[in-house]
């Protein structure tokens, strides 16, 4: 069973969604055989490298108000530490388009899931900026690749060609909201679900497709 994991690494409903999807595989375990594969999309592919303030950003985008702001906030960290990812403060929203083009390197080189990982926790965490280059390094270092390679990819603007081609072949299939979770290419589960939907679906599939 393939998996494509449409999302942000600025989103933080795609690290919920993330953890609830990777809890419900926990569970399945070796039952369905699953491949999991990490696809780009930028909720803001015009924030400026210095980035925004983030809740000016989210009252401008969305007409949030700072009680609904701070609401959200409170439901993403108790939504999190049930799933065992811990939302810290995060002041700034940036460009994640590099980030993008280090998870498609990533991808080649096998460590994908490791490096999302890194970016989630350093922007979602701890508050880092996932456009920059010192952050992003290190973050390649955690997920097991080689750093002087990473700054390289980051340095050298590669693969930014496949990483648009990618985002404009799931926005043509419809994708307009992150996480979007494709399962073989044509079942769509949206939004940071629970581990029982990400589970019962899952399993409902591998059944069909059993026959």
């Amino acid at each position: 069973m393939k998996i494509d994991f449409v999302s942000d690494v600025a989103c933080p409903w795609c690290a919920i969604g993330l953890a609830a999807l990777e809890a419900a595989l926990r569970r399945i375990g070796p039952e369905i055989p699953v491949e999991l594969r990490f696809q780009p999309f930028e909720l803001n592919p015009d924030m400026p490298p210095e980035g925004e303030d983030l809740a000016e950003h989210l009252r401008r985008k969305y007409g949030a108000a700072p009680e609904r702001l701070a609401a959200t906030q409170q439901m993403l960290r108790e939504r999190g530490a049930e799933l065992g990812f811990a939302f810290g403060e995060r002041t700034r929203i940036w460009n994640t388009f590099d980030a993008h083009r280090l998870l498609h390197w990533a991808g080649l080189e096998g460590r994908q899931r490791e490096l999302k990982h890194a970016l989630l926790a350093a922007y979602h965490t701890r508050g880092l900026d996932p456009g920059d280059e010192a952050v992003l390094v290190d973050c390649a270092r955690q997920a097991g690749l080689d750093a002087e390679r990473a700054r390289a990819v980051v340095r050298g603007g590669d693969y930014a060609a496949e990483v648009r081609a990618a985002e404009a072949h799931w926005r043509g299939l419809g994708i307009s909201a992150v996480p979007s979770v494709v399962i073989d290419g044509r079942h769509l589960i949206q939004g940071g679900q629970p581990p029982e939907v990400f589970e019962q679906a899952l399993r409902r599939l591998a059944a069909e497709a059993g026959g």
